[in-house]
C-alpha cells in the first residue's frame, strides 16, 4: 500500500511458512484517503471498533463513486488497486500478509474475484477466521511452550478457512444458506449494540421466519446461531480487554447485566477470569522475530 502520514508500532511479529503475522498499533495524524496496490494479500482484524466512515473502492472494478464499508475483519487481494478512506486516528490490529505464490493451491484454482467476492473481502463474515487470528495474537503476545509451532498451524488454518469463505460467497444460494448481505446484517447488529439480539429480531432483520433463519444460518456457519452469538460476544470481550478497557466496562459493553455474570461466563468458556486474562496479556513480552 502507499505510504500515509502516521506511525506504526509493531508489538509482536513472527515469520511463518505462508508469510508474516504481526500485532500492530497504527496512528494517523489526519483522516486516511489513499490509493493502494498491494503486491501481497493483506488480511487484517481490528481490535478496536472501526469508525463508520471506514470504506473502500476497488477502482478497477467499481464505479469511482461506489464505496463499500470495511468490517473489523477484511482482506485486501493482491494486485488489486483499492482506494481506502477512513477518519480513524488509532487502531490496534492483527495483520497477516502472504504472497500469491504461497497460497496458490488454495486461491488460484477456480477462484475468480467477482463483484460479490470483492465486497465480501472487505467485511469477512467468518467467526472461525476471527477466532483463529485472535489465537495467533494471543500466542504472539504471550508465547508459551511451542508457540511457534502453534502460530504456524493456526496460520495454515486461517488460509484454509479464508479460501473456504471466498469460495462460498457465490455458492451460498445453491446450498440453501444465508446470503452475504444477510450475514453482514447479523454481524453489524451484533457489533453495534450492547444488548444481544433475539432470534425474532434477527429473523425480522433478514426478512425470514425464525425457523428459516436458524436452518440457513447453520448451513452458512456450521453451527447454531445461538452458539455463534455467544462466540461473537466472547471474541469481542477479548478484544476490548486487550485494548485496556476495564472488566466492568467490557461486561456492560458486550451486554451482560452485571460484571459478576460476565466473569462467570468468561471463566466457564476460557478457564480464566477476565482480569487474569487481561493481566496475562499486559504482562507478556512480545515476540520480536522468528518462531518461538
Amino acid at each position: 500500500m502507499e505510504q500515509i502520514t502516521g506511525e506504526q508500532k509493531i508489538e509482536a511479529e513472527s515469520q511463518v511458512g505462508l508469510g508474516q503475522v504481526r500485532v500492530v498499533s497504527k496512528f494517523w495524524d489526519k483522516p486516511v484517503d489513499i490509493l493502494g496496490h498491494p503486491k501481497n494479500y493483506h488480511l487484517e482484524m481490528s481490535l478496536l471498533p472501526r469508525p463508520e466512515m471506514a470504506q473502500a473502492c476497488f477502482v478497477d472494478h467499481w464505479s469511482p463513486k461506489r464505496f463499500e464499508p470495511f468490517g473489523d475483519l477484511f482482506l485486501l487481494p493482491a494486485e488489486h488497486r483499492i482506494r481506502a478512506q477512513s477518519n480513524c486516528r488509532h487502531q490496534n490490529s492483527i495483520v497477516f500478509t502472504f504472497s500469491q505464490e504461497a497460497v496458490a493451491p488454495w486461491f488460484d484454482h477456480n477462484l475468480r474475484w467477482t463483484d460479490s467476492r470483492l465486497q465480501g473481502a472487505l467485511d469477512i463474515a467468518s467467526g472461525k477466521i476471527r477466532s483463529l487470528l485472535f489465537q495467533i495474537g494471543e500466542e504472539l503476545r504471550s508465547p508459551r511452550f511451542a508457540s511457534g509451532n502453534m502460530v504456524e498451524l493456526l496460520s495454515s488454518q486461517v488460509i484454509i478457512e479464508l479460501s473456504r469463505y471466498l469460495h462460498s460467497v457465490d455458492e451460498e444460494k445453491s446450498r440453501g444458506g444465508l446470503s452475504e448481505l444477510r450475514l453482514r446484517r447479523i454481524d453489524e447488529r451484533l457489533s453495534e449494540r450492547d444488548i444481544p439480539p433475539s432470534l425474532a429480531e434477527l429473523a425480522d432483520l433478514c426478512n425470514l421466519s425464525v425457523r428459516q433463519l436458524t436452518r440457513a444460518f447453520r448451513v452458512s456457519r456450521g453451527r447454531s446461531i445461538g452458539k455463534y452469538i455467544a462466540e461473537y460476544r466472547l471474541d469481542r470481550a477479548k478484544r476490548l480487554l486487550a485494548s485496556g478497557m476495564s472488566v466492568k466496562c467490557v461486561a456492560y459493553t458486550v451486554g451482560f447485566s452485571a460484571p459478576s455474570n460476565f466473569t462467570a461466563a468468561f471463566l466457564r468458556e476460557t478457564g480464566e477470569t477476565p482480569r487474569d486474562y487481561r493481566l496475562r496479556l499486559k504482562g507478556s513480552q512480545p515476540v520480536k522475530s522468528g518462531l518461538h
